[in-house]
């Protein structure tokens, strides 16, 4: 790889995958946020970083941005700015990138798996197995995708990815988000409630950030129902967790697959117990193929950077 004439500084904020941090490390001048954490809250700044690599998880805070008064780019490994201060970015002339496009398909396949391991309850299936219970008998019948209705909240890149795979299970879909989609045939819902109230399974597959926050609160929930599933592969923070839990707990939703929670790492013990809730790691994204790719793109937009082209996949900021 072409090596930078002048090595730049850059800010990263989490370790990252061992190739990356190597072909970082071969191109720029790192500086390793998590270890700066204790000098970055007494306060301290640094003139010389000129861009921040970061996550959708981790993001890049208004505290953070201060601290590097000649930041230019903010690279984000991952599709959530939710966690970037957009505000200050804007204000500062700060550009954004991030990774969409190679992360839909898996993304929507974590979506579709956990689909299946709540219908199918394949999860307790395999504790049952285990346990050497099915020499004592059958395991209880589930339920089938096929005729159900799938209500996907958010149609971008990965609704509609996950709209295909349900499509390809006999599913019947519509959808909900600020408008309709003139390309596509499923029904459109303007009413988050109303789709929530017609559905079998509701899926979330749109962006995290104050403008979502807590969409799907108790009302939506209720509509869905005790034999209501909700499948959520986007933030946590788009749904009230406090009203999940009560309704899952209660037996006013069905069930529930979840890949992301309000507060990570940290997960609400009482689901634990519960066999209708499958629960992942935030995993969504998380292949060997899809993260290089991911980490790939975001190296190609830092590059693009600083050798003056134009970033491949620029957030936009207006």
């Amino acid at each position: 790889m072409k090596q930078i004439a002048s090595r730049p500084t850059i800010f990263i904020t989490v370790p990252l995958a061992p190739a990356l941090m190597e072909q970082l490390s071969a191109q720029f001048d790192c500086l390793c946020g998590w270890t700066l954490q204790e000098e970055l809250a007494a306060g301290r700044a640094w003139s010389e970083v000129r861009a921040v690599v970061t996550t959708g998880g981790v993001g890049a805070s208004r505290q953070l941005l201060q601290a590097l008064p000649a930041v230019e780019l903010v690279a984000c490994v991952g599709v959530g700015f939710d966690a970037i201060d957009l505000a200050y970015a804007r204000e500062h002339g700060i550009a954004i990138t991030t990774t969409p496009g190679v992360l839909d398909q898996c993304v929507a396949d974590t979506a579709l798996a956990l689909l299946l391991a709540v219908f199918r309850r394949v999860v307790q299936a395999d504790r049952f197995v285990r346990a050497g219970h099915w020499l004592h008998g059958g395991f209880p019948l589930t339920h089938s995708l096929a005729g159900k209705c799938c209500g996907i909240v958010g149609l971008g890149n990965i609704g509609r990815a996950i709209a295909r795979r349900a499509e390809a299970f006999g599913m019947v879909l519509g959808y909900h988000g600020p408008r309709a989609k003139a390309d596509v045939a499923y029904r459109y819902y303007p009413d988050l409630g109303a789709m929530a109230a017609e559905v079998d399974v509701l899926v979330l597959a749109l962006p995290g950030g104050a403008a979502t926050r807590h969409v799907v609160d108790g009302r939506v929930l209720d509509a869905l129902g005790p034999d209501g599933v909700l499948i959520n592969i986007a933030r946590g923070s788009v749904v009230d967790q406090a009203a999940l839990v009560e309704r899952l707990l209660d037996g006013r939703l069905g069930g529930a697959g979840l890949d992301v929670f309000e507060h990570e790492p940290q997960v609400p013990e009482v689901l634990f117990g519960l066999d209708n809730v499958v629960l992942t790691p935030h995993m969504a994204s998380a292949t060997l193929e899809t993260r290089a790719a991911m980490a790939q793109l975001m190296l190609d937009n830092l590059l693009a950077h600083f050798a003056g082209r134009p970033l491949l996949t620029p957030l936009p900021l207006v």
